[in-house]
């Protein structure tokens, strides 16, 4: 960016946060350092968007301005880079890069065309319906689609020659925005879809007094979630169409390049009964209780110690270090919001906006503001923390049908994942293989937002009411 649109881009973030800081009213219950902090993530986002320099760069300072001016000390403000949920991201973008150097990804990649290879379009349902099915076994959508479906996606582009850059639009850009609104889509419809949605269960039994079971959530998402699966894709296919369009010759490509690779060789196989092995613990994690976390940095250990994956890959790969950065600060800045009580305190306010309202009119505005305010969230986690439990109790309060309530949040929560490069664990990995703009990811994340409500307070809101949720 030019010199002279860096200086205005800053002076805008200045007067964004001034605006914030100074001219809107503080709640009371917010002291003044977290009225700060306020002011600076929203500048923050801002500079997300306008992009006056790159976004790591942007979060660090963020979280220097937080221990400088935003009541957090130097060890808060630097806590995001040791969360767990980081560190699963890196160790993805590990056990990602042994899977693409040793040509196993590639490998699987020519299989999977060989059997689904007819479109585009039906590459990226293929694609879908597979972290549909894993969903269902494995809690957590990082490890699940980031460590798993994201290296196949990026090896199918590749294999038509879709690479970052100029190529991209062939069918990369399409695959990478895609598959991940389709998978904000599988997060919804399982508790073993995010690793926050336990979280929310919880808070629905215990805080709201209304049980939620693994069987109830499948039973209540299931359907709306498959409305969802089958129109998002067709959605973003023509929101972002790929130039390769069909593809009648895949299956006899990739059965001639399978044949020509020949058999699995020996970094193959190690890689491949690493990834099984780290998938098997994934999916078992209720019976050893090992963190999923932990179990991806021993894969990654794992792979480093046969020698398949080289310390030198580890530290070359801008990406990952790159995402560790941004990713880990924001995650930091969210959870310091809340600890400031200024998420809780929007919405106390967004129960006072109608007083005199029904429920029903209540619920709408309040969903609504729940959703977009994952604009405001680096994680899925801190989005429930925050508001799950104030906002159901504003609205049961007022006269709302406790599941209906419930279950609108838990999906709306996953849903609102796909609005921005940073909503959950994975759409960093996403965003990070840089085959798609800032731009047209936000885009097409409120567009595909904007269908999502749609269908779930539609169909969904229908199927809850055929099954007596509400």
């Amino acid at each position: 960016m030019p010199l002279h649109r860096r200086i205005a881009s800053g002076a805008a973030l200045l007067l964004l946060y001034c605006i914030v800081v100074f001219l809107l009213p503080r709640p009371v219950s917010v002291k003044p350092e977290g009225w700060r902090l306020l002011g600076i993530f929203i500048a923050t986002i801002g500079g997300l968007i306008l992009r006056p320099i790159p976004g790591g760069a942007l979060v660090l300072t963020a979280i220097t301005l937080a221990a400088l001016f935003g009541g957090l000390t130097a060890t808060q403000a630097l806590g995001g880079f040791g969360d767990p949920v980081v560190w699963l991201v890196m160790a993805a973008f590990f056990i990602s890069d042994a899977l693409l150097t040793t040509g196993l990804a590639r490998r699987i990649a020519l299989l999977f065309v060989r059997a689904v290879g007819g479109s585009s379009l039906g590459i990226c349902y293929a694609l879908s319906l597979t972290d549909m099915l894993l969903a269902s076994v494995i809690p957590s959508n990082g490890a699940r689609s980031g460590g798993v479906v994201l290296p196949v996606a990026r090896s199918v582009a590749e294999l038509y020659g879709s690479c970052p850059g100029p190529t991209a639009a062939l069918l990369g850009s399409f695959l990478m925005t895609g598959v991940y609104q389709s998978i904000c889509v599988t997060a919804a419809m399982f508790m073993t879809g995010q690793a926050s949605n336990p979280l929310a269960a919880n808070i629905a039994t215990e805080t709201l007094h209304y049980p939620v079971t693994l069987v109830s959530w499948f039973v209540a998402c299931c359907v709306p979630g498959l409305c969802s699966l089958l129109v998002v894709p067709a959605v973003v296919y023509r929101l972002n169409p790929p130039q390769i369009r069909r593809t009648p010759e895949a299956r006899d490509f990739a059965a001639a390049e399978l044949e020509r690779m020949g058999p699995m060789n020996g970094p193959q196989i190690t890689v491949l009964t690493v990834f099984v092995a780290v998938c098997g613990l994934w999916v078992t994690t209720a019976i050893h209780h090992i963190d999923i976390t932990m179990t991806a940095l021993l894969g990654a250990v794992a792979l480093l110690l046969s020698g398949v994956l080289k310390w030198e890959q580890v530290v070359a790969n801008r990406a990952a270090w790159d995402i560790f950065i941004w990713y880990g600060g924001l995650v930091r800045l969210g959870h310091a919001l809340n600890e400031a009580g200024i998420t809780r305190a929007f919405a106390n306010v967004v129960g006072g906006i109608f007083p005199g309202a029904g429920w029903m009119a209540l619920l709408a505005v309040a969903l609504l503001i729940y959703f977009y305010s994952h604009y405001g969230f680096a994680s899925i986690t801190a989005h429930i923390l925050a508001m799950f439990a104030p906002f159901g109790e504003v609205l049961i309060a007022k006269g709302a049908p406790p599941g209906l309530v419930i279950f609108s949040l838990a999906c709306f929560s996953n849903l609102a994942a796909g609005l921005t490069n940073y909503g959950t664990t994975p759409s960093p990995m996403f965003f990070a293989q840089h085959y798609v703009s800032f731009r047209k990811w936000w885009s097409i994340g409120f567009v595909v937002s904007l269908v999502n409500l749609l269908i779930w307070s539609t169909v969904g809101f229908a199927w809850w009411k055929l099954i007596k949720v509400w």
